[in-house]
């Protein structure tokens, strides 16, 4: 059951750097460091686009809209170091 418990902190931990990853290239690209046009920022940009969206979406039914201030990334970042703990804090009924 340990392994369990290690697969997942580490599907966490993939979710964490994913969703990081998302937050710091979306102010790049706003801050216009980096360019759509070019075709490996478009490619990770439109694969990061499409694997966080339908969590987003799921999270922004719930959330006011604030104009052009989105809160979804960090709702759902919260939930992952929310995830975490709890697991941590049961880690001995993996044992």
């Amino acid at each position: 059951m340990t392994s369990l418990f290690q697969i997942l902190m580490l599907i966490l931990d993939i979710a964490q750097f994913i969703i990081i990853a998302h937050i710091i290239m979306s102010w790049l690209i706003n801050f216009q460091v980096l360019n759509l046009r070019q075709p490996l920022v478009a490619s990770i940009w439109d694969g990061l686009n499409r694997l966080l969206d339908p969590i987003y979406s799921f999270v922004r039914r719930f959330l006011p809209n604030l104009g052009g201030l989105d809160l979804a990334p960090l709702v759902v970042l919260i939930a992952v170091y929310a995830l975490r703990i709890v697991l941590i804090n049961n880690a001995a009924a993996f044992l």
